[in-house]
C-alpha cells in the first residue's frame, strides 16, 4: 500500500487550471521530493492533500484512506509543516508544543518523544523568541509529529536558512523516515538539496506531473559522461570523435552512449591522448545532476496551448 496516492487530480481557479491530472505515487518509508518552480501547482497540490482545498476532480488516498470520503480519518494520518509557524515567541518550545498536544487530546509523553526525534530536548525550556530559524523549523516538525502520523508533508523546510542551517536540516531530513517511522513528502525548489535527501522525485510543471521516478532509476537512465581536462583540447577533439564519443563545445564534457563501460572508455581515451603527446590533468566520471535533469524535462514538456494546437 502506498503512503500517498492521487489519481487525475484537478483544480481550477477561475480560468486558470492550477493542477491538471496529477497522479502521485509515494511509497511508504521514503523521502519524496516534490519539485516545481513558483506557480507550477505544488502548493495547490499540497493543500488538496491536506484537505485545505477540495479538488474539482480526482482521487486522493492517504495511507489507504479515501481522503475525500473520510477527511477526518485521512487528516489523522498526516502531519504538516507549512510556511507559517504560528508559535508564541514568549513561550518555551515545550509550552508551545503542549498547547498543540492539549488541543489534539494527546498524552504528555508525546512531548518528550517528538522533542527527542527533532533533537530539541536540551532547548525545550528556552523561549521560542530566542530560537534560530533552524530550531523553529525543527519545532514545527516536532508539532507535525504529534500523534505519530504516518505521513509528513513539509513545505520548503530549508527556506530562509543559512548554509549551516541547510546542511543540518539536510542531514536531519535524510534520517527522518527511520526516526519517526513516517513517510516524508518534501516540497522544495532547492534541487541540490532534494537530490541529497530524496529517494523518489516528482516534477510538476504548469500544473502537470511531467516526471515521477525513483532517483536511483532516474540517474541510471542518464547517458554517462566524462569530464576531461587536457593541455590541448583542439588536438584532443578528433581523438575523442575517433573513439565514437560525443565531446562538448570545448571537448571538456564528453557524453557516452547509454550502457557504455565508463571505466574502460576512460582508460582507452587516456591511452589515446597520452600516445598523442597530450597531457591529461583530469578525466573523471560525471553524474548528471537533478537540476540538469529537471531543466531538460521542463524544457521538453509541451505547454497546454501547444497540445491544444
Amino acid at each position: 500500500m502506498l503512503a500517498i496516492e492521487t489519481c487525475n487530480l484537478r483544480r481550477r481557479f477561475g480560468s486558470t487550471l492550477a493542477v491538471d491530472g496529477v497522479s502521485l505515487s509515494v511509497p511508504r518509508g521514503c523521502v519524496y521530493g516534490f519539485m516545481g518552480r513558483n506557480g507550477a501547482g505544488k502548493t495547490t497540490t499540497l493543500k488538496m492533500l491536506l484537505g485545505l482545498v477540495r479538488p474539482d476532480a480526482g482521487i486522493i488516498r492517504i495511507a489507504g484512506r479515501d481522503a475525500l470520503a473520510d477527511r477526518l480519518g485521512a487528516a489523522r494520518c498526516m502531519g504538516a509543516l507549512l510556511e507559517a509557524h504560528g508559535f508564541y515567541a514568549h513561550l518555551s518550545g515545550r509550552e508551545n508544543l503542549d498547547l498543540s498536544r492539549s488541543l489534539l487530546g494527546l498524552k504528555r509523553t508525546e512531548l518528550g518523544r517528538v522533542l527527542d526525534i527533532v533533537g530539541l530536548t536540551a532547548d525545550a525550556g528556552r523561549r521560542v523568541g530566542g530560537y534560530s530559524l533552524g530550531m523553529r523549523q525543527r519545532l514545527g516538525i516536532a508539532r507535525a509529529l504529534l500523534g505519530s502520523p504516518e505521513v509528513l508533508i513539509l513545505d520548503e523546510p530549508t527556506n530562509g536558512l543559512d548554509p549551516d542551517g541547510i546542511a543540518d536540516m539536510r542531514d536531519f531530513l535524510r534520517t527522518l523516515p527511520a526516526r519517526a517511522d513516517a513517510t516524508v513528502l518534501l516540497s522544495s525548489h532547492l534541487l541540490g538539496e532534494v537530490e541529497q535527501v530524496a529517494d523518489r522525485v516528482g516534477i510538476i510543471h504548469q500544473g502537470r506531473l511531467v516526471l515521477q521516478d525513483d532517483l536511483a532509476t532516474l540517474r541510471a537512465g542518464q547517458a554517462p559522461r566524462l569530464r576531461l581536462g587536457c593541455d590541448s583540447p583542439d588536438r584532443a577533439r578528433p581523438l575523442i570523435l575517433g573513439l565514437g564519443l560525443t565531446p562538448g563545445p570545448d571537448s571538456d564534457l564528453i557524453t557516452l552512449a547509454p550502457g557504455t563501460d565508463v571505466r574502460e572508455t576512460a582508460r582507452a581515451l587516456n591511452r589515446a591522448l597520452i600516445e598523442a603527446g597530450i597531457g591529461v590533468h583530469e578525466l573523471s566520471p560525471q553524474a548528471r545532476s537533478l537540476e540538469a535533469i529537471y531543466r531538460d524535462i521542463t524544457a521538453l514538456a509541451p505547454t497546454p496551448q501547444q497540445e491544444a494546437a
